[in-house]
């Protein structure tokens, strides 16, 4: 190959040593082999990387996390695979209060040091996330309606374009980039290599709780939850999540940003419901972040998932339960499936919709159901199972969350961001008018 530019940084191509483990995603089932796996170890590897795909006609992914909930999003076969995993670069700054970090860091990491220092952290529902994704995608979290989502605390970044350029961008430079990285997803515009965050002191302590029921009560428990969740104080973050009926079970777990006499009066209208067993303790803050975020599961044999998401604008009806229900029914026992629910509301909706490129902060609770399945004989069936269930709901939900993609919706752009699309059409084309970063379901640079 004749190229001008040479890779730099950790350089894997198919054949080393090291190329499987490389290979290896959150998902088991990779099923994808790039040409070359480009472990970047600064900013300018990004870049070489990228003009080295480019005089070679090679497709690119970014990858950070490796938690891409479909893997042919962050890889692509004969491909370069850029992984900015390896930048872990974490600053504090205590007096303005911001935090500086490399893209290659994961929430976990983020949240668990900050707390220590007693500032809060952004996270989800998984400490190994990378917090590039997240950011990107919006970041919701049960933090979310105090501080906003992680994307709402995002004050400056950067990032390597399509023709290898280093950017800066903030509220008053490449201020529509900046815009489109609060919530137009990774894999966009071009590759992220470090974010600067806005942070705020943590309390010396925090309420963190676990309520679990038996799985025939989950239609008691939602109806309660979905009453209580979107209006409850905007200091308690609430996730619900419904197994499936084969060995499932329902629970509620989150924090609440005050004391535990005030936690338990606040739980109250939905402990109340059915027959609860409870666990809510007041823990100084770094151990509810280390609480709430415990190490992922070791699982003993591979699952494969499906996901989708949307956000629910009023209670589900009977209909929408009935179509839970079946869902529950039908998903495989003893893999992680079922649904999950988010409250809403708060710091979220305080943000109008087009202020960022996240849209649908209006809602009153966030929504997903996945399927697993250990054989790979029964994909077709879980992954029907669940973009059926998408159809049944539809009536009953608005959009869907770009950081579960769902390859099952056709046009996606309108459901990930709603009257956002045209405009992040338009930063697409002006970063990267070529559409050199692209994966089946990237936003297409207006014509």
């Amino acid at each position: 190959m004749k190229t001008k530019t040479k890779l730099t940084g950790r350089v894997i191509f198919k054949g080393d040593p090291g190329y499987e483990t490389a290979r290896k995603n959150w998902d088991p089932h990779t099923n994808k082999f790039p040409k070359v796996f480009v472990f970047a170890q600064k900013t300018q590897d990004v870049a070489n990387a990228i003009r080295w795909g480019r005089e070679n006609n090679v497709p690119i992914r970014p990858r950070s996390g490796r938690h891409s909930l479909e893997v042919n999003l962050s890889q692509v076969n004969g491909g370069l695979v850029i992984d900015v995993s390896d930048l872990k670069t974490l600053k504090l700054d205590k007096k303005k209060g911001t935090v500086a970090v490399g893209t290659g860091n994961t929430v976990g990491r983020i949240a668990k040091t900050l707390a220590r220092q007693g500032f809060i952290g952004g996270f989800g529902d998984s400490p190994s996330v990378g917090i590039g994704g997240i950011t990107l995608g919006g970041g919701i979290g049960p933090l979310q309606r105090t501080i906003g989502l992680i994307s709402d605390n995002l004050l400056e970044l950067k990032m390597v374009d399509a023709k290898g350029r280093i950017i800066r961008a903030n509220k008053k430079c490449n201020s529509d980039l900046y815009w489109a990285s609060r919530g137009g997803g990774g894999g966009n515009f071009g590759v992220y290599t470090q974010y600067k965050f806005r942070t705020i002191r943590a309390p010396e302590k925090a309420t963190v709780y676990t309520i679990t029921w038996p799985w025939d009560q989950f239609e008691e428990v939602l109806k309660a939850w979905q009453r209580w969740a979107p209006s409850v104080d905007t200091r308690l973050g609430s996730e619900l999540s419904i197994g499936p009926k084969k060995g499932g079970n329902v629970s509620m777990i989150g924090l609440f940003l005050g004391s535990k006499t005030e936690a338990i009066r606040l739980l109250k209208p939905v402990t109340s419901v059915g027959t609860p067993t409870k666990v809510i303790k007041l823990l100084p803050y770094p151990e509810a972040v280390n609480f709430l975020l415990p190490p992922d599961p070791v699982l003993t044999q591979k699952f494969s998932n499906q996901f989708s998401s949307g956000f629910g604008r009023r209670p589900f009806p009977k209909a929408a339960i009935k179509s839970m229900r079946e869902f529950l029914e039908k998903a495989e026992g003893g893999t992680p499936a079922g649904f999950f629910f988010l409250n809403w509301g708060g710091a979220v909706s305080r943000v109008a919709p087009r202020a960022t490129a996240f849209y649908w902060r209006k809602a009153k609770y966030y929504v997903e159901w996945n399927s697993s399945w250990v054989n790979k004989s029964n994909a077709a069936r879980n992954i029907a199972l669940v973009r059926n269930t998408r159809r049944k709901l539809q009536p009953y939900i608005v959009g869907s969350y770009i950081n579960v993609p769902d390859q099952g919706i056709k046009n996606s752009g309108p459901v990930y961001y709603g009257a956002n699309f045209p405009r992040l059409r338009r930063v697409k084309a002006k970063y990267d008018p070529e559409n050199v970063f692209n994966n089946p379901q990237s936003i297409p640079p207006a014509r």
